[in-house]
């Protein structure tokens, strides 16, 4: 009984040892050509050596900081609220402009990334463009040689007065550092940290690139956050003032009517009229100025309230984080890579196609 069914079922342990047998057979084939694995490994080190040695090592600068999202209002500032909200401003408002992920566009804008390349830098005593800087690192100047007047070509003076040839320029380097070197993100989404990175094969320029474009995009945040504040302020300022020459005029009309009668006659009424119109202007300048005065002041507290918090936590400092690899290191993962390669395409040739 015991041996009909070893005999109804013998492809199980035969399968499994036949595997077995082949998985053996492939390695010892494989060491049998120890040689042609030794040649790739061999091969595998060199080209790691090359990438080593020629491989020109990409830096990355970064730079973190604390953006403040929201105005609270705290401490003493809400009771002026309602006050405040019949002069016209509500100090309750806040800008959902830099909410969410709007802020990490606006680092990727053409605008920004724009002002920042035509920004002036001084590296080794000489100053020139951020662009130009990038320029001749890269030799692009050799490459527009076919293209008239294409290596002269310079980025100095007003840009809405770029020619086409000088757009297209910044265009096509503002896409390609949105798509290979400039990443802008959050740590974490609940944090107000974000975390700026800009790559390049040029340790000074990425330093440079990403010190401005921080600048530029944090400047460009606080003049957008406070341009509605900043200009109630200005109006009101300007109320103010001409409300208190009006008051100084009025005050000078009094002293000068009560001086063209010094003597006047108590029975005679009509020469008080002027002095009295001069001290009604007055009383009525008076009300006026101090109530500007008062809108005035709350206005700058909500400018005060308005600016955005920026701190900088993190900065990039030379010498830059690279991904160079050094010679052993290269020798080492390119003899090992080589040699995985080669043992692997040999170990599957044989256990499929023996």
């Amino acid at each position: 009984m015991d041996e009909s069914l070893k005999n109804n079922n013998p492809q199980g342990p035969q399968t499994i040892q036949e595997f077995l047998a082949k998985v053996g057979a492939s390695f010892k084939y494989i060491a049998s050509k120890w040689l042609l694995v030794l040649l790739f490994a061999v091969l595998g080190a060199l080209t790691g050596l090359s990438i080593s040695l020629f491989k020109k090592p990409i830096y990355t600068a970064t730079s973190t900081f604390v953006l403040e999202e929201d105005s609270k209002l705290g401490g003493g500032l809400g009771q002026y609220a309602g006050l405040a909200s019949l002069a016209g401003v509500d100090l309750n408002s806040g800008s959902g402009l830099f909410e969410g992920d709007n802020i990490l566009e606006l680092y990727k804008s053409r605008t920004m990334i724009e002002q920042t390349l035509l920004s002036k830098i001084t590296i080794s005593g000489k100053q020139e463009l951020l662009i130009d800087r990038y320029i001749d690192f890269h030799n692009l100047r050799e490459k527009w040689q076919d293209k008239d007047n294409s290596s002269s070509i310079n980025f100095n003076g007003d840009p809405g007065k770029f020619n086409r040839f000088q757009d297209s320029i910044i265009t096509d380097l503002v896409q390609k550092f949105n798509e290979k070197y400039l990443t802008v993100n959050k740590l974490d989404k609940k944090l107000s940290i974000i975390v700026v990175n800009f790559s390049s094969t040029d340790e000074l320029f990425a330093k440079e690139f990403n010190n401005k474009l921080v600048e530029m995009v944090n400047k460009f945040y606080v003049q957008t956050k406070t341009k509605k504040s900043l200009e109630n302020v200005q109006v009101l300022q300007h109320q103010a003032d001409s409300v208190k020459a009006v008051l100084n005029s009025s005050i000078g009309g009094v002293a000068s009517a009560m001086d063209a009668a010094p003597n006047a006659n108590p029975q005679m009424q009509t020469l008080r009229v002027a002095s009295q119109r001069k001290q009604v202007d007055v009383q009525a300048s008076s009300a006026v100025y101090g109530e500007i005065v008062k809108d005035l002041e709350i206005a700058k507290i909500t400018l005060r309230q308005d600016v955005p918090l920026i701190q900088m936590i993190d900065m990039p400092v030379v010498p830059l984080e690279n991904d160079h690899i050094k010679v052993l290191k290269g020798l080492a993962i390119g003899f090992l890579l080589g040699a995985f390669v080669i043992t692997s395409w040999l170990f599957i040739k044989r256990l499929l196609f023996a």
